[in-house]
């Protein structure tokens, strides 16, 4: 069936999942708010809830998709979206709690791209479906401390005068100040090698690491680096996750606490570095499960150097979950797995008497499956917390209870 054109105005409804308007009549409009008026020519004409967009390179710039939302609209997207991909599964939470949003200017952990040839540099975000960078000059999601390594990482690239240069730069927010990793590219000769050294030490980096293929190798770091969880500072590999803003972080470990209350055996599956094993470390002794070596050691190290009640166990979930007499042994489950979901581990405690869960989650449509199957086998699906760690971004977070 053909499509038919508007022959009159419509009205924005709703966001859809990837950022666009949906009028009535089911037609997609980029760039719109709810109540925007769309006419028959395609003109957008602002409503109540379209904002000025802050930033000089949206929509240009991939690093954003909804700054012309404004903090009304974004938050009832960030919920719907949580909302949407449960009722897709057919679950409904008792209760629906309020969506936590992060604030502009607070993400402290980017990747950006870099490429040159001569003098001329580009840094920035790709532009949305392309592989082209748009120059930054202008960042209202990143944190200050960050966008102040922009400017003089040009000019250290500029400096070189490489007919062609490209590479991606991993900038991350520690206790120690900015974290530095640059991939794809490695200084030519000592006088590279001292400039590069030299923009460390000018810019009061925490630490540099380069990775030409074969892994970062650190450069430069005055003292080891390190990111406090939950009062504990935990040592911080180059890459390692973190959750991207405090707000976020902080929004999340606070369900986990709620949720979890009163638990004294807890198993934090996907630990990473221990954020939420180390929150809930006190009155609960807490088994922190992690694949990652590098992460299972930091953990382990903050663990034992602050006689933290955090047992750290190397341990891949995918191929070798916990069963379920392990998992018989705790009163509460924390999973914090990856976008994919958890379906080997959730297929275990689905077998289980655990009587609490507590599953975060960056992925709603893959948690809405694994939710999907832990109703099936018994639980109650609790809360259901939304959160907007990425600001104006489509992409959503979320924190869940189940109990049995």
């Amino acid at each position: 069936m053909e499509k038919t054109t508007p022959t009159e105005s419509e009205t924005i409804l709703r966001i859809a999942a990837k950022g666009d308007g949906v009028t009535p009549s089911g037609r997609h409009v980029a760039l719109t708010a709810p109540g925007d008026a769309v006419t028959a020519d395609g003109t957008i004409v602002p409503g109540p809830h379209h904002q000025t967009p802050p930033c000089r390179h949206f929509p240009e710039c991939g690093g954003c998709q909804l700054q012309q939302l404004d903090e009304e609209s974004w938050s009832d997207f960030v919920t719907a979206r949580v909302a949407n991909a449960a009722e897709g599964q057919g679950l409904s939470p008792a209760i629906m709690e309020p969506a936590v949003l992060s604030p502009a200017r607070s993400r402290r952990r980017a990747t950006l791209h870099a490429e040159a040839k001569g003098r001329q540099v580009r840094i920035g975000f790709k532009a949305a479906r392309t592989h082209r960078i748009v120059d930054m000059k202008q960042c209202e999601v990143m944190e200050p401390a960050l966008f102040a390594i922009i400017g003089p990482l040009r000019r250290l690239i500029a400096g070189l005068g490489r007919k062609k240069l490209a590479c991606d730069v991993h900038l991350t927010l520690t206790d120690q100040g900015v974290d530095c990793g640059i991939e794809g590219w490695r200084p030519e000769g000592l006088a590279e090698t001292e400039g590069m050294i030299a923009f460390a030490q000018e810019n009061g980096l925490a630490r540099l690491t380069l990775d030409d293929g074969y892994g970062p190798e650190t450069h430069w770091e005055p003292e080891p680096v390190t990111v406090t969880l939950s009062g504990v500072p935990v040592a911080m590999p180059p890459g390692a996750f973190l959750q991207p803003t405090r707000t976020g972080e902080a929004a999340l470990v606070a369900s986990a606490r709620d949720y979890l209350a009163g638990a004294t055996r807890v198993a934090d599956l996907f630990s990473g570095l221990g954020t939420f094993a180390f929150a809930l470390a006190g009155d609960a002794k807490v088994l922190a499960a992690e694949a990652a070596r590098d992460l299972h050691l930091a953990c382990k190290q903050g663990a034992d150097l602050h006689r933290r009640p955090v047992f750290a166990q190397h341990r891949d979930l995918f191929r070798n979950p916990l069963m379920t007499d392990e998992l018989n042994r705790f009163d509460a489950v924390l999973l914090d797995p990856p976008r994919a979901g958890a379906r080997e581990q959730v297929e275990r405690l689905c077998e289980s008497q655990v009587p609490r869960i507590c599953y975060i989650s960056c992925n709603p449509s893959s948690w809405a499956k694994d939710a999907a199957a832990l109703v099936a086998a018994g639980w109650t699906l609790q809360n259901l917390r939304p959160v907007g760690q990425f600001r104006w971004s489509t992409h959503v977070e979320l924190a869940s209870y189940f109990t049995k």
